[in-house]
């Protein structure tokens, strides 16, 4: 039997470092009830260690919602996996794909791609202290790797480890000479590699991800016979547009999401974390693509912008700004 996150996961949201935390999570399900929202990367020192259990904070509404962790230390990793268990996430996602040199430097992320045994030794040890489900994140390769020999081997061993999803950025990471900037856009995508991972891994749950801005493109990727599609900036940057007939579209349910309605849904929120001492550009950011391409949307972006960070700025504001976009026209 499918679990909630495996069905979620037809279509998700990447984990997106200063991006995806709670508030836009929060949007993103007002948007669609269906997909799977995963939170930025948390890494397990900072839980085990740090003890900053705050940054598992998320709401009830978010739910399908996995926890993404960093790290390469699998008692750490089993740790942080039970805390965020504990916590309520319906997944706990190992990342293997995150090329910073932050990350680097704590030997995890993209870097773990050269070290399958320990990755599997990760999933393992995460399997045995949680009761959901553990996946992983990962690059097609990283350097000098030849993708079309290593990443059959890595996905056997995390496979034998107990991981039965897996999301492939469809890129190689470098190490050295790119930023982590440069490693979204300069190394080639290469879609055929990983729907061809799925035709030797029929077993496996595999979800495509990189460079896909559409939901249009996303059907195509489930319709060539993958299990799931993540989606990243296009889903920040124009969420109504690819996470609004999602629930319709990928998953024959519901209907289409009007973002007029949305940001009411977001006023009670908006106030409630207000009152809770927030402020309210934590929350308005996420929402400035609301509206990308309608007639007005740079007037809702320029007044939330300029607007959200003076003294008192509450819910109103939202509302003047919306005023300044227009309705699509109903017909008779």
């Amino acid at each position: 039997m499918k679990t909630n996150a495996e069905s979620a996961a037809r279509l998700s949201v990447a984990p997106m470092m200063e991006w995806t935390d709670r508030h836009c999570r929060y949007l993103h399900r007002l948007l669609s009830h269906e997909a799977l929202l995963y939170t930025e990367m948390v890494t397990a020192p900072a839980l085990v260690r740090g003890g900053a259990l705050h940054l598992l904070d998320h709401s009830v509404e978010e739910h399908p919602v996995a926890l993404q962790l960093g790290g390469s230390d699998s008692q750490e990793l089993g740790q942080a996996a039970a805390l965020g268990a504990q916590a309520g996430y319906d997944e706990i996602n190992l990342n293997c794909g995150c090329p910073s040199d932050r990350v680097q430097s704590g030997a995890f992320g993209a870097v773990l791609m050269q070290s399958p045994d320990l990755v599997a030794e990760c999933v393992a040890e995460m399997r045995s202290k949680v009761a959901v489900d553990v996946t992983v994140k990962c690059r097609i390769g990283v350097d000098e790797q030849e993708p079309r020999d290593i990443l059959p081997g890595f996905l056997e061993k995390i496979r034998d480890a107990g991981c039965q999803r897996v999301t492939i950025h469809a890129r190689k990471a470098w190490l050295k000479g790119l930023s982590p900037k440069e490693n979204r856009d300069i190394p080639p995508l290469d879609y055929d590699l990983v729907h061809q991972m799925k035709a030797e891994f029929p077993d496996l749950h595999i979800s495509i991800n990189g460079g896909i801005d559409t939901l249009e493109v996303a059907l195509e990727h489930l319709e060539r016979g993958l299990d799931g599609v993540m989606i990243g900036r296009a889903a920040y940057h124009q969420p109504t547009d690819v996470l609004a007939a999602a629930d319709m579209r990928v998953f024959d349910t519901g209907t289409e999401r009007d973002p007029f309605e949305v940001v009411e849904q977001m006023l009670p929120y908006i106030e409630q974390n207000l009152s809770n001492g927030a402020r309210l550009h934590q929350i308005t950011r996420h929402m400035m693509g609301l509206f990308a391409g309608r007639p007005g949307a740079r007037a809702w972006r320029r007044m939330l912008s300029e607007g959200a960070n003076r003294p008192g700025a509450g819910p109103e504001l939202l509302l003047q700004a919306m005023a300044q976009v227009q309705q699509p026209e109903t017909t008779q």
